[in-house]
Protein backbone atom coordinates (compact mmCIF):
# COMPACT_ATOMS: atom_id res chain seq x y z
CA UNK A 1 0.00 0.00 0.00
CA UNK A 2 1.29 2.93 -0.67
CA UNK A 3 1.57 6.19 1.21
CA UNK A 4 -1.29 8.04 -0.64
CA UNK A 5 -3.45 5.47 -1.19
CA UNK A 6 -3.64 4.65 2.99
CA UNK A 7 -3.95 8.49 3.19
CA UNK A 8 -7.00 8.27 0.77
CA UNK A 9 -8.26 5.38 2.77
CA UNK A 10 -8.10 7.16 6.39
CA UNK A 11 -9.63 10.01 4.69
CA UNK A 12 -12.47 7.90 3.11
CA UNK A 13 -12.60 6.47 6.83
CA UNK A 14 -13.34 9.85 8.23
CA UNK A 15 -16.09 10.91 5.40
CA UNK A 16 -17.96 7.28 5.78
CA UNK A 17 -16.91 6.08 8.77
CA UNK A 18 -15.85 2.88 6.81
CA UNK A 19 -12.49 2.04 8.83
CA UNK A 20 -13.53 2.51 12.21
CA UNK A 21 -10.83 0.23 13.24
CA UNK A 22 -11.88 0.65 17.28
CA UNK A 23 -12.32 -1.53 20.03
CA UNK A 24 -14.81 1.28 21.44
CA UNK A 25 -18.02 2.86 19.47
CA UNK A 26 -16.87 6.21 19.57
CA UNK A 27 -13.45 7.29 19.45
CA UNK A 28 -12.18 10.76 19.61
CA UNK A 29 -9.39 11.81 18.27
CA UNK A 30 -7.24 13.37 21.98
CA UNK A 31 -3.99 13.96 23.22
CA UNK A 32 -3.29 13.53 27.02
CA UNK A 33 -0.07 14.48 28.91
CA UNK A 34 1.10 13.37 32.38
CA UNK A 35 1.25 16.94 34.80
CA UNK A 36 3.31 19.67 33.56
CA UNK A 37 7.11 19.39 33.85
CA UNK A 38 10.17 21.40 33.71
CA UNK A 39 11.44 21.41 30.56
CA UNK A 40 13.58 18.10 29.78
CA UNK A 41 17.36 18.21 29.85
CA UNK A 42 19.12 15.72 27.20
CA UNK A 43 19.66 13.36 29.60
CA UNK A 44 16.47 12.86 30.80
CA UNK A 45 15.19 12.28 27.16
CA UNK A 46 14.78 8.82 27.87
CA UNK A 47 12.16 8.93 30.35
CA UNK A 48 9.57 10.30 28.36
CA UNK A 49 7.34 8.64 25.61
CA UNK A 50 4.92 9.72 22.86
CA UNK A 51 2.30 6.90 22.01
CA UNK A 52 0.25 7.42 19.00
CA UNK A 53 -2.72 5.19 19.76
CA UNK A 54 -5.67 3.36 18.08
CA UNK A 55 -7.06 1.76 21.00
CA UNK A 56 -9.57 3.85 23.33
CA UNK A 57 -8.64 5.62 26.37
CA UNK A 58 -11.00 4.37 28.46
CA UNK A 59 -9.70 0.97 27.93
CA UNK A 60 -5.94 1.11 27.67
CA UNK A 61 -5.60 4.83 29.97
CA UNK A 62 -5.67 3.06 33.03
CA UNK A 63 -2.91 0.69 32.04
CA UNK A 64 -0.35 4.06 30.76
CA UNK A 65 -1.11 5.35 34.23
CA UNK A 66 0.31 1.99 35.72
CA UNK A 67 3.33 2.66 32.93
CA UNK A 68 4.15 6.24 34.22
CA UNK A 69 3.75 5.66 37.52
CA UNK A 70 6.44 2.52 37.35
CA UNK A 71 8.48 4.10 35.54
CA UNK A 72 7.78 7.91 36.47
CA UNK A 73 7.93 8.65 32.72
CA UNK A 74 6.12 11.54 31.20
CA UNK A 75 3.93 9.82 28.51
CA UNK A 76 2.12 11.68 25.90
CA UNK A 77 -0.97 9.81 24.21
CA UNK A 78 -2.35 10.70 20.98
CA UNK A 79 -6.11 8.92 20.59
CA UNK A 80 -7.48 8.39 17.68
CA UNK A 81 -8.89 6.09 14.31
CA UNK A 82 -6.36 3.25 13.84
CA UNK A 83 -6.22 3.70 10.25
CA UNK A 84 -5.96 7.80 10.12
CA UNK A 85 -3.20 7.60 13.07
CA UNK A 86 -1.11 5.38 10.23
CA UNK A 87 -1.67 7.73 7.89
CA UNK A 88 -1.00 10.40 10.42
CA UNK A 89 2.82 8.61 11.24
CA UNK A 90 2.94 8.41 6.81
CA UNK A 91 2.31 11.95 6.58
CA UNK A 92 4.86 12.87 9.18
CA UNK A 93 7.84 10.84 7.96
CA UNK A 94 10.67 11.34 10.12
CA UNK A 95 9.07 14.41 12.12
CA UNK A 96 6.71 12.31 13.60
CA UNK A 97 7.11 12.86 17.46
CA UNK A 98 5.58 9.01 18.03
CA UNK A 99 7.65 6.82 19.26
CA UNK A 100 5.02 3.80 19.11
CA UNK A 101 2.49 3.05 17.41
CA UNK A 102 -0.33 1.00 19.24
CA UNK A 103 -2.66 -0.44 16.51
CA UNK A 104 -6.29 -1.65 16.62
CA UNK A 105 -5.73 -4.27 14.00
CA UNK A 106 -2.94 -5.96 12.49
CA UNK A 107 -3.07 -4.59 9.02
CA UNK A 108 -2.19 -0.88 9.76
CA UNK A 109 0.91 -2.51 11.47
CA UNK A 110 1.75 -4.25 7.97
CA UNK A 111 1.10 -1.15 6.22
CA UNK A 112 3.55 0.64 8.37
CA UNK A 113 6.07 -2.12 8.05
CA UNK A 114 5.54 -2.07 4.72
CA UNK A 115 6.31 1.14 4.23
CA UNK A 116 9.86 1.56 5.96
CA UNK A 117 8.12 3.02 9.23
CA UNK A 118 9.09 0.39 11.81
CA UNK A 119 12.26 -0.97 13.58
CA UNK A 120 13.17 -4.38 14.87
CA UNK A 121 11.56 -5.31 18.06
CA UNK A 122 13.73 -7.04 20.41
CA UNK A 123 13.81 -10.81 19.86
CA UNK A 124 13.10 -11.41 23.84
CA UNK A 125 10.25 -10.00 23.60
CA UNK A 126 9.17 -11.44 20.10
CA UNK A 127 9.91 -15.13 21.71
CA UNK A 128 7.31 -14.12 24.29
CA UNK A 129 4.36 -14.11 21.68
CA UNK A 130 3.75 -16.80 19.13
CA UNK A 131 5.06 -16.02 15.42
CA UNK A 132 1.28 -15.84 14.42
CA UNK A 133 0.68 -12.66 16.11
CA UNK A 134 3.71 -10.74 15.41
CA UNK A 135 5.54 -9.69 12.15
CA UNK A 136 7.43 -12.36 10.54
CA UNK A 137 10.73 -9.85 10.13
CA UNK A 138 9.56 -9.06 13.64
CA UNK A 139 8.49 -5.07 12.85
CA UNK A 140 5.25 -5.35 15.55
CA UNK A 141 4.04 -7.56 17.82
CA UNK A 142 0.91 -8.93 18.96
CA UNK A 143 -0.32 -7.93 22.63
CA UNK A 144 -3.44 -9.01 22.70
CA UNK A 145 -6.27 -11.32 20.48
CA UNK A 146 -9.46 -10.29 19.00
CA UNK A 147 -11.27 -13.48 17.67
CA UNK A 148 -14.16 -13.42 15.07
CA UNK A 149 -17.31 -15.28 16.19
CA UNK A 150 -20.98 -16.02 15.17
CA UNK A 151 -22.90 -14.84 18.30
CA UNK A 152 -26.64 -16.42 18.20
CA UNK A 153 -29.71 -16.25 20.40
CA UNK A 154 -30.48 -19.41 22.24
CA UNK A 155 -34.23 -18.69 22.33
CA UNK A 156 -33.88 -18.21 18.56
CA UNK A 157 -31.31 -20.86 17.23
CA UNK A 158 -30.26 -23.81 17.51
CA UNK A 159 -26.57 -24.68 18.38
CA UNK A 160 -27.39 -27.61 15.96
CA UNK A 161 -28.13 -25.21 13.44
CA UNK A 162 -25.23 -23.22 13.06
CA UNK A 163 -23.12 -24.36 9.87
CA UNK A 164 -19.36 -25.17 10.33
CA UNK A 165 -18.09 -22.97 8.25
CA UNK A 166 -18.69 -19.12 7.56
CA UNK A 167 -20.41 -19.90 3.85
CA UNK A 168 -22.91 -21.81 5.51
CA UNK A 169 -24.58 -18.16 6.75
CA UNK A 170 -25.12 -17.81 3.01
CA UNK A 171 -28.02 -20.43 2.73
CA UNK A 172 -31.60 -19.37 2.19
CA UNK A 173 -32.38 -20.98 5.76
CA UNK A 174 -30.26 -18.04 7.17
CA UNK A 175 -33.10 -15.45 5.59
CA UNK A 176 -33.73 -12.38 7.83
CA UNK A 177 -32.35 -13.45 10.55
CA UNK A 178 -28.24 -12.38 10.44
CA UNK A 179 -27.14 -9.01 11.97
CA UNK A 180 -23.75 -7.39 10.44
CA UNK A 181 -21.78 -3.94 10.56
CA UNK A 182 -20.20 -3.58 7.15
CA UNK A 183 -18.76 -0.16 8.09
CA UNK A 184 -17.21 -1.65 11.33
CA UNK A 185 -13.05 -1.91 10.69
CA UNK A 186 -13.64 -5.49 12.60
CA UNK A 187 -15.79 -6.47 9.96
CA UNK A 188 -13.68 -5.10 7.06
CA UNK A 189 -10.60 -7.02 8.46
CA UNK A 190 -12.33 -10.10 8.53
CA UNK A 191 -13.28 -9.33 4.71
CA UNK A 192 -9.77 -8.82 4.15
CA UNK A 193 -9.00 -12.32 5.50
CA UNK A 194 -11.24 -13.75 3.27
CA UNK A 195 -9.76 -12.71 0.65
CA UNK A 196 -6.32 -13.38 1.41
CA UNK A 197 -7.04 -17.02 2.44
CA UNK A 198 -10.32 -17.57 0.03
CA UNK A 199 -9.28 -15.42 -3.03
CA UNK A 200 -11.36 -12.50 -4.31
CA UNK A 201 -14.03 -14.51 -5.90
CA UNK A 202 -15.22 -16.71 -3.12
CA UNK A 203 -15.01 -13.01 -1.12
CA UNK A 204 -17.44 -11.55 -3.20
CA UNK A 205 -19.58 -14.71 -3.24
CA UNK A 206 -19.65 -15.25 0.86
CA UNK A 207 -20.98 -10.97 0.81
CA UNK A 208 -23.53 -10.55 -2.44
CA UNK A 209 -24.92 -14.52 -0.58
CA UNK A 210 -25.23 -13.03 2.55
CA UNK A 211 -26.83 -9.54 1.18
CA UNK A 212 -29.31 -12.19 -0.73
CA UNK A 213 -30.17 -12.90 2.61
CA UNK A 214 -31.50 -9.32 3.56
CA UNK A 215 -29.27 -9.29 6.79
CA UNK A 216 -29.97 -6.43 9.51
CA UNK A 217 -27.36 -3.56 9.00
CA UNK A 218 -26.17 -2.25 12.65
CA UNK A 219 -23.24 0.18 13.12
CA UNK A 220 -21.22 -1.49 15.50
CA UNK A 221 -20.98 -4.69 17.52
CA UNK A 222 -21.99 -3.23 20.55
CA UNK A 223 -25.98 -2.58 18.48
CA UNK A 224 -25.12 -6.14 17.35
CA UNK A 225 -25.37 -7.52 20.80
CA UNK A 226 -28.46 -5.67 21.79
CA UNK A 227 -29.87 -6.41 18.18
CA UNK A 228 -29.52 -10.71 19.71
CA UNK A 229 -30.49 -9.97 23.40
CA UNK A 230 -33.65 -8.10 22.21
CA UNK A 231 -33.97 -10.94 19.48
CA UNK A 232 -34.47 -8.99 16.92
CA UNK A 233 -31.92 -11.20 14.64
CA UNK A 234 -31.24 -14.96 15.64
CA UNK A 235 -26.85 -14.46 14.72
CA UNK A 236 -24.30 -11.89 14.42
CA UNK A 237 -20.95 -11.47 12.87
CA UNK A 238 -18.74 -9.78 16.10
CA UNK A 239 -15.66 -9.97 18.10
CA UNK A 240 -15.86 -12.11 21.25
CA UNK A 241 -14.82 -9.82 23.81
CA UNK A 242 -18.75 -8.00 23.44
CA UNK A 243 -20.01 -10.59 24.73
CA UNK A 244 -17.79 -11.81 27.72
CA UNK A 245 -18.42 -7.56 28.94
CA UNK A 246 -22.39 -7.99 28.30
CA UNK A 247 -21.79 -11.39 30.36
CA UNK A 248 -20.08 -9.96 33.50
CA UNK A 249 -23.14 -7.35 33.87
CA UNK A 250 -25.92 -9.96 32.92
CA UNK A 251 -24.95 -13.92 32.97
CA UNK A 252 -28.18 -14.82 32.22
CA UNK A 253 -28.09 -12.87 28.65
CA UNK A 254 -29.50 -15.42 26.03
CA UNK A 255 -26.86 -15.12 23.84
CA UNK A 256 -23.65 -17.76 23.56
CA UNK A 257 -19.96 -17.82 20.96
CA UNK A 258 -20.27 -20.22 17.75
CA UNK A 259 -16.67 -20.62 16.36
CA UNK A 260 -16.62 -21.98 12.85
CA UNK A 261 -14.03 -24.16 11.36
CA UNK A 262 -12.37 -21.05 8.79
CA UNK A 263 -11.57 -17.43 8.74
CA UNK A 264 -15.26 -17.30 10.23
CA UNK A 265 -13.00 -17.43 13.91
CA UNK A 266 -10.19 -15.00 12.71
CA UNK A 267 -7.83 -14.61 15.56
CA UNK A 268 -6.69 -10.64 14.90
CA UNK A 269 -4.72 -8.67 17.32
CA UNK A 270 -4.34 -5.34 19.21
CA UNK A 271 -0.67 -4.77 18.45
CA UNK A 272 2.58 -2.26 18.89
CA UNK A 273 5.23 -1.40 16.61
CA UNK A 274 7.99 1.05 17.66
CA UNK A 275 8.57 3.46 15.09
CA UNK A 276 12.36 3.65 12.80
CA UNK A 277 11.78 7.58 13.76
CA UNK A 278 11.34 6.92 17.97
CA UNK A 279 13.22 9.87 19.64
CA UNK A 280 12.73 7.64 22.52
CA UNK A 281 13.68 4.20 21.94
CA UNK A 282 15.00 2.24 25.22
CA UNK A 283 11.94 3.40 26.70
CA UNK A 284 9.73 2.65 23.70
CA UNK A 285 11.28 -1.06 24.30
CA UNK A 286 9.90 -1.12 27.68
CA UNK A 287 6.84 0.11 27.12
CA UNK A 288 6.69 -2.73 24.98
CA UNK A 289 7.77 -5.11 27.68
CA UNK A 290 5.23 -3.70 30.70
CA UNK A 291 2.63 -4.41 27.92
CA UNK A 292 3.70 -8.02 27.69
CA UNK A 293 4.21 -8.49 31.14
CA UNK A 294 1.76 -10.60 33.45
CA UNK A 295 0.05 -7.86 35.37
CA UNK A 296 -0.71 -5.75 32.18
CA UNK A 297 -1.79 -9.42 30.05
CA UNK A 298 -3.91 -10.14 33.32
CA UNK A 299 -5.68 -6.29 33.23
CA UNK A 300 -6.19 -7.19 29.54
CA UNK A 301 -8.15 -10.73 29.85
CA UNK A 302 -10.04 -9.29 33.19
CA UNK A 303 -10.74 -6.15 31.82
CA UNK A 304 -11.11 -6.02 28.33
CA UNK A 305 -11.64 -9.61 27.83
CA UNK A 306 -9.28 -10.35 25.24
CA UNK A 307 -7.42 -12.68 25.20
CA UNK A 308 -4.22 -12.21 25.93
CA UNK A 309 -0.88 -13.49 23.61
CA UNK A 310 2.27 -13.36 26.02
CA UNK A 311 3.15 -17.04 27.08
CA UNK A 312 2.03 -17.88 30.80
CA UNK A 313 -0.87 -16.14 30.69
CA UNK A 314 -4.65 -17.67 30.71
CA UNK A 315 -7.93 -15.86 29.48
CA UNK A 316 -10.51 -14.82 31.68
CA UNK A 317 -13.96 -16.53 32.38
CA UNK A 318 -14.92 -19.58 30.58
CA UNK A 319 -13.66 -18.82 27.07
CA UNK A 320 -12.05 -21.87 24.93
CA UNK A 321 -8.38 -21.74 24.69
CA UNK A 322 -6.78 -20.18 21.75
CA UNK A 323 -4.94 -23.08 21.06
CA UNK A 324 -8.61 -24.58 20.12
CA UNK A 325 -9.50 -21.83 17.83
CA UNK A 326 -6.22 -22.41 16.10
CA UNK A 327 -6.68 -25.88 15.07
CA UNK A 328 -9.59 -25.45 13.18
CA UNK A 329 -9.21 -21.96 11.62
CA UNK A 330 -6.04 -21.27 8.60
CA UNK A 331 -3.10 -19.34 9.66
CA UNK A 332 -3.03 -15.87 8.11
CA UNK A 333 0.05 -13.62 8.09
CA UNK A 334 -1.73 -10.71 9.49
CA UNK A 335 0.53 -8.53 7.94
CA UNK A 336 -1.33 -9.61 4.31
CA UNK A 337 -4.57 -7.56 5.81
CA UNK A 338 -3.01 -4.30 5.20
CA UNK A 339 -4.98 -3.99 1.93
CA UNK A 340 -7.63 -2.10 3.23
CA UNK A 341 -8.66 -0.04 0.04
CA UNK A 342 -8.99 -3.22 -2.13
CA UNK A 343 -11.59 -4.73 0.51
CA UNK A 344 -13.07 -1.35 0.43
CA UNK A 345 -13.65 -1.76 -3.26
CA UNK A 346 -15.00 -4.61 -3.02
CA UNK A 347 -17.70 -4.13 -0.49
CA UNK A 348 -18.85 -1.06 -2.75
CA UNK A 349 -18.72 -2.94 -6.23
CA UNK A 350 -21.14 -5.71 -3.53
CA UNK A 351 -23.47 -2.64 -2.17
CA UNK A 352 -22.53 -3.80 1.05
CA UNK A 353 -21.40 -0.45 1.54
Amino acid sequence: MRRRKFIYLAGLAGATGSIAIACADNQTTTTTTSPAATPATPAALENELVIYSGRNEQLIGPMIDRFRQETNANVQVRYGDTAELAATILEEGNNSPADIFFGQDAGALGALQQEGRTTQIPENLLNQVDSRYRSPEGQWIGITGRVRTVDYNTNLVQAAELPQSIFGFTEPTWRDRIGWAPTNGSFQAFVTALRVSQGEDQARKWLEGIRANNPRVFPNNTSILEGLTRGEVGVGFVNHYYLERIKRENPQVPVEHHFTNDVGSLVNVAGVAILNSARHPNIAQRFVEYLLSADAQNYFATETREYPLASGVTPAGDLIPLSQIESQTPEINLSDLRDLEGTLQLLQQTQVL
